[in-house]
């Protein structure tokens, strides 16, 4: 705007006036006299308080009427529940055969452990066990994982890149590649029905040495797979597993050697059950570690594992997970209890999987969950750098 023009020589002159005698002679609140200026009324008691003291104005405390008196009226704070009517956080769309998917890899990761806990120490009954289940559940787990993807066409295109820092990408790698293992693994075990001559004696004399070199690289991508759930878990936005991000890959761990050390209680005999009961001890321990932390180290958002559904299974988890690990302990010599020692383990697994899940979806789909941590946090940081109030530019109060 050019100051030859009478328009900007006016906004000229307004603004030198604004600079010399300030916004309340000017532009502050009043009612316009005939000459175009404001006249400023005296301040009301909230407005000569803010000014002499320098202190913001209550925003609780309002007056009834336009000016003057009028009794005073307290507003409750507002309570945030929704986004225009809509939850805060969108719940996981995922249903019972995503947690199905969690137990039923973990139970693969154990049970291949366990096996080659029994191909190292001369236990055939326990590989046995091991590996025939580890194939069972790596295949109902990728019935699990497709089925919930809905076309099995996404499964094969999630293999068409490698993405480490997507924990999704990771594990569906990591799947890919202890299938094939435990597959040939497992085969290696029908070796000795096949006939002695021929093309499938030719197949009796090479899957056993096969199966024992499967079978360890089983057991070697066993922990990740047992894991990666937990950090998938804690990679998404649903407050009470992104919390509990430290805890879930170790319960996740725990119950997966729980899980294939009540398979080894089973299946085996007592007499090379050795290598199962000490997966139980090693199993129980990290499963009740991280359950109890879970439960409460995380303030709010341990309160929805601890009540409803997810309460109710996780405290059936620790109670079926301390059975079965004082019933592998005592029962050394007897089949009967050590059998009910592994399907008690197994039981709390299943719990602990199908907890976890539960907990998550219902912090997400309560937004006290998502609003009450945040606000908490705000505070937090402002205790400690009063200098950067929240929304406080220059000039704020």
């Amino acid at each position: 705007m050019s100051p030859d023009r009478p328009v900007g020589e006016l906004f000229r002159r307004f603004r030198e006036r604004l600079a010399v005698a300030g916004p309340d002679r000017l532009g502050g609140p009043g009612r316009h006299t005939g000459q175009g200026a404001k006249v400023t009324p005296a301040p009301g008691p909230v407005l000569a308080q803010q000014r002499h003291t320098g202190q913001p104005a209550d925003p609780s405390r309002r007056r009834r009427g336009g000016r003057g008196g009028g009794e005073q009226v307290n507003v409750p704070p507002a309570e945030f529940t929704s986004y225009y009517g809509r939850p805060v956080l969108k719940a996981p769309v995922w249903k019972w055969d995503i947690a199905a998917y969690l137990f039923t890899g973990g139970l693969a990761a154990g049970s291949s452990l366990l096996a080659a806990g029994g191909q190292l120490t001369g236990r055939p009954a326990l590989r046995r066990a091991g590996r025939v289940t580890a194939l069972a559940a790596v295949s109902a787990s990728t019935y699990f994982l497709i089925h919930d993807l809905g076309r099995p066409s996404r499964f094969h295109h999630m293999l068409r890149v490698a993405k480490l820092t997507s924990p999704m990408s990771v594990g569906t790698w990591i799947l890919a590649a202890f299938g094939p293992a435990a597959g040939v693994a497992a085969v290696a075990e029908a070796a000795p029905l096949l006939p002695e001559r021929g093309l499938l004696g030719l197949g009796r004399r090479l899957l056993p040495p096969a199966g024992q070199a499967a079978g360890l690289a089983a057991a070697v991508t066993a922990p990740a797979l047992a894991t990666y759930t937990g950090v998938l878990l804690a990679d998404t936005a649903v407050p009470s597993w992104h919390e509990a991000y430290p805890e879930l890959p170790a319960i996740f761990a725990g119950s997966a050697l729980a899980s294939g050390a009540g398979v080894g209680l089973i299946a085996a005999p007592t007499t090379q059950a050795g290598p199962a009961r000490r997966m139980a001890v090693a199993g129980a321990a990290l499963e009740l570690w991280g359950s109890h932390r879970v439960e409460n180290r995380l303030g709010l958002l341990s309160e929805p594992y601890a009540v409803g559904t997810a309460g109710r299974l996780l405290r059936a988890g620790r109670s079926l997970t301390a059975a079965g690990l004082a019933g592998a302990l005592m029962g050394r010599r007897s089949r009967v209890l050590s059998a009910l020692s592994g399907g008690a383990l197994l039981a709390a697994s299943v719990c602990t999987r199908f907890g976890i899940f539960h907990g998550g979806v219902a912090s997400a789909r309560d937004p006290k969950y998502t609003v009450v941590p945040q606000r908490e946090r705000v505070r937090e940081r402002d205790s400690q750098d009063p200098h950067s109030g929240s929304g406080a530019g220059p000039g704020g109060g």
